[in-house]
């Protein structure tokens, strides 16, 4: 018999070899036709797979992360198994679950796929599914392996599989297809109701720019026609709010291939917003006692080998620059971390002196593939809203907490209503990736599911997600059309102070180390303002807004009149622009409505005798007729009750 602990702490007894399904079926026969995958001890099993230990054990069904995952990584197999009857002799690469669907990279020869052709294999994926096929795992040797996908011609599968090691290799069956896999899969094709292949694009095979083009087919599935039904209205929406689309619109930022793919420039507006962004967190930090610091962009080489960044990302870093100066090796900053411990080091420090709370708008450059790359989400250069705490361990706790509290304000005031929350911890098998020890990750470890617990924060755990050097809580929003996105983050870290041999005197006169929490609310600006950009569709808080005025003169002769209004909001601080554009007003209306700026002024032959302003605002419509300096005072106040609320 094998002990199965269940997520509510109860413990039950099963026969070794029991499987997901049988212990989901001996709870309820409905649980048993919901579930699709199960956690056996913080990996992720199908449910016909047997349990042979003593095991923490969870149900993942549709709504979990975890199911949905099993999901899509057995329809992107349906997808293969497609593909494979429509064109003989396809050779397959990887065809993972994403969060938003599935993808496969196949190489189809000579044959070219279309966007034209997804109907016709999404018709033959749903006719696959009408036989219910089985998905049978079975774990292969890796000789057999390399004689049963070579003598299939499948040079793609060999080169994963000849670096694999023997006695961990599996494979999954479903129908006449076989792949190279670890799983998770669902037992069956058949909760696979609806089925939408989403686009085809070209991706270098395993990332490198060096290698094979294939042809990579994004899709969808989900267990009922009507989710997709939703899924797909909610696309329609996102191409609407795409934060690429509606940054041209605004004149926010810019690329350009001649600077250099993935290195947004910042135009007037988009600086001013992203200005009033660190404002807005400079205003916070200082309540929490936060200083201020500038790091150089680049680093010695010895930095970050010190730091142990350069070994985990050296290779996946900008080249080396090389000086004038013999064996003299430079970075381009690939973070700030490095930097802030230097300065701690700079001094002596007693334990009077902690916690130290340093922080930096600090920019960074890491090499993204080209693939990759993606607006504001996804760049070669951005900014953290960076900062790091060095602390006395019996400090950490407590810091913790004060960092939460920094981001729950962050959120509210972006009115990011839905947050999840995850504790990224290490791998419970594989060790390998992480330094430190084992000591102090346990209590880093701890430090967070503690904190969590005091403030009420209900956090899911993933094991194997922690940073190299430490745990972390990561903060995920859902956004106004319910996208989730990764932002804010906090990691406790006890390593960086001991590879960096940083030190305080205690009050026993002793040296001591001191613990890091690195912290970044927005993540990085360019990220947190495309994400807010989508989250709002362009139409930010009144505070935040580019333009908070547009001024409209019926006809020219009032364009001085208008001229005049702007610059008395001048003087309150208020952003106003003049439309003078020679158009009827009702095409001036609908023009800056577009444009999202909240309050529109109309001005005419009547508003200028009285020295008054006709008033409309974004989405209310009309607010009748009143003096500007009355409109000044009505906006101000609505500024300040949103920035006084935080």
């Amino acid at each position: 018999m094998i002990k199965i602990t269940f997520p509510d702490g109860s413990v039950r007894e099963y026969n070794e070899g029991v499987t997901g399904l049988q212990i989901a079926e001996s709870i309820s026969s409905r649980l048993a036709q919901e579930v699709l995958a199960c956690g056996v001890n913080g990996e992720i099993y199908d449910l016909g797979r047997p349990i042979n230990e003593d095991a923490e054990f969870v149900l993942y069904k549709w709504e979990d992360e975890q199911g949905k995952h099993a999901f899509w990584h057995t329809s992107a197999h349906l997808l293969a198994e497609a593909l494979q009857e429509l064109y003989p002799g396809i050779q397959f690469g990887i065809g993972p679950a994403i969060e938003n669907g599935f993808y496969y990279d196949v190489d189809p020869g000579e044959t070219t796929i279309k966007e034209a052709d997804l109907p016709i294999i999404e018709a033959k994926m749903a006719e696959l599914v009408a036989k219910k096929e089985a998905v049978i795992r079975e774990s292969i040797s890796k000789t057999d392996a390399l004689n049963k996908f070579g003598d299939r011609g499948e040079t793609y599968k060999c080169e994963l599989i000849s670096e694999l090691e023997d006695g961990h290799i599996t494979t999954y069956t479903q129908g006449a297809f076989t792949d190279l896999c670890r799983g998770p899969h669902l037992m069956t094709t058949a909760p696979i109701k609806a089925i939408k292949l989403m686009s085809v694009a070209g991706a270098y095979w395993r990332g490198h720019e060096d290698r094979k083009m294939m042809t990579r087919i994004y899709g969808i599935t989900f267990p009922k026609k009507k989710m997709l039904d939703e899924y797909l209205v909610m696309v329609e929406e996102a191409k609407k709010r795409d934060h690429r689309k509606i940054g041209k619109e605004m004149d926010l930022f810019m690329f350009s291939d001649t600077v250099g793919k993935g290195l947004p420039m910042w135009l007037p507006k988009g600086t001013a917003l992203r200005l009033r962004l660190q404002e807005f967190l400079r205003r916070i930090q200082a309540r929490y006692d936060y200083q201020e610091v500038i790091t150089p962009p680049i680093g010695n080489k010895l930095l970050y080998i010190t730091s142990g960044h350069y070994a985990k990302y050296g290779k996946d870093s900008f080249q080396p620059i090389h000086t004038p100066e013999e064996g003299e090796e430079y970075f381009l900053k690939p973070m700030n971390c490095p930097h802030h411990c230097m300065i701690y080091k700079n001094s002596p420090r007693s334990y009077k002196d902690l916690p130290l709370r340093l922080a930096e708008f600090g920019t960074v450059c890491r090499y993204e593939q080209s693939g990759e790359l993606h607006g504001l989400t996804r760049v070669r250069s951005f900014t953290q809203d960076d900062a790091h705490i060095f602390c006395r361990p019996d400090q950490v706790k407590d810091e913790f907490l004060r960092v939460m509290d920094i981001i729950s304000i962050v959120f509210r005031s972006m009115d990011f209503a839905n947050v999840e929350a995850q504790i990224s911890l290490r791998d419970k098998v594989n060790r390998e990736k992480y330094i430190g020890s084992d000591e102090n990750w346990e209590r880093a470890e701890q430090s967070i599911i503690e904190a969590c617990a005091e403030k009420g924060l209900t956090a899911r755990i993933e094991y194997g997600e922690a940073a190299f050097y430490g745990p972390k809580l990561d903060f995920m929003v859902k956004d106004a059309i319910g996208r989730r996105w990764q932002l804010g983050t906090i990691q406790v870290d006890y390593n960086l102070p001991e590879r960096f041999e940083l030190e305080y005197t205690g009050a026993d006169n002793q040296k001591h180390r001191p613990v890091m929490i690195h912290r970044a609310p927005f993540g990085s600006m360019e990220r947190f303002v495309a994400v807010l950009i989508e989250h709002t569709a362009g139409k930010f808080p009144l505070w935040l807004t580019p333009e908070q005025v547009a001024i409209l003169p019926i006809s020219e002769k009032f364009n001085d009149y208008a001229q005049e209004v702007k610059k008395f909001l001048k003087q309150y601080d208020i952003r106003a622009i003049v439309d003078e554009r020679n158009e009827k007003i009702g095409r001036k209306i609908r023009d800056n409505e577009l444009k999202r700026i909240p309050y529109m002024l109309i001005v005419g032959e009547k508003e200028a005798e009285n020295r008054e302003v006709s008033v409309r605002k974004q989405g209310e419509g009309d607010k009748g007729t009143m003096k500007f300096e009355e409109f000044a005072k009505i906006l101000n106040e609505e500024v300040q009750n949103m920035i006084n609320k935080w």
